[in-house]
């Protein structure tokens, strides 16, 4: 397969930091947080990146959906070895309201404009944890899908995949144009160097809208409230199973 490869991007607060409810309980905290791009899209930038240097595609294109911080984003992809970026823009109210639905009518939009062979996304966000985004992507265009991906092979106009499930390893082979979707154990991300990061800077980065695409992101979705979860009740340690009874009936659990 010689063609062109769109990778998703997403822009979600880092990994390393302590979420932060707020306080009228109708989101989290994103003000003054860092951010950066998702863990599982690293992983499919780096696939992507690795597929082009083993000359199987032509162009990788970092896409992200979201506000001007966003291309702070798709700069990291470019500066890892991506090509060219796409911004599509979206703030305020629909923002907020963004879903996986709205991220795949853009990615299918853009990967019928791009004419894409392959669509290459994290398995899921490390915000909201929806695993949705590629499964829905492929169903709006009809192509072929790979999730959890953990071995990526091309042969020709196919894909060979090695899917990690709930009972070990499962191996199939799809046919492109095919959305792909990469776990944790697909690669190892590499790190952009500083001359990759002063290349990135004059890589070119495409902005949008939806409109644009055709694209409508009305949701059907409402957030009622966001809450903390419970704390953990400390736990007891205990030497016989009379012991436990005992102390369970103590704090009056039983």
């Amino acid at each position: 397969m010689s063609g062109r490869v769109l990778v998703g991007v997403k822009r979600v607060i880092d990994y390393a930091v302590k979420i932060r409810v707020k306080p009228d309980n109708t989101g989290v905290v994103t003000d003054g947080v860092k951010h950066s791009m998702n863990p599982f899209c690293e992983i499919a930038v780096e696939e992507a990146v690795k597929l082009k240097e083993k000359k199987l595609i032509k162009e990788v294109v970092a896409v992200s959906c979201g506000p001007q911080q966003s291309q702070e984003t798709i700069r990291t992809a470019l500066a890892m070895g991506a090509d060219r970026g796409i911004h599509v823009e979206v703030s305020g109210k629909d923002y907020e309201n963004l879903g996986p639905l709205q991220v795949s009518k853009i990615l299918a939009a853009l990967a019928k404009k791009e004419d894409a062979q392959l669509i290459l996304l994290g398995k899921q966000a490390i915000d909201d944890d929806c695993n949705q985004t590629g499964q829905m992507t492929a169903a709006l265009l009809d192509w072929p899908q790979g999730t959890f991906a953990s071995e990526v092979s091309l042969e020709g106009d196919k894909i060979n995949l090695v899917r990690e499930i709930d009972g070990g390893l499962e191996h199939i082979k799809i046919n492109t144009p095919a959305v792909v979707t990469a776990d944790l154990r697909l690669n190892t991300p590499r790190y952009a160097t500083l001359p990759n990061i002063m290349k990135a800077k004059k890589k070119k980065i495409a902005t949008m809208k939806p409109a644009d695409l055709g694209v409508d992101l009305t949701s059907r979705l409402e957030v009622l409230k966001v809450e903390e979860p419970p704390q953990r009740q400390a736990g007891m340690k205990v030497e016989t199973v009379e012991d436990l009874v005992g102390k369970l009936k103590e704090a009056g659990r039983i």
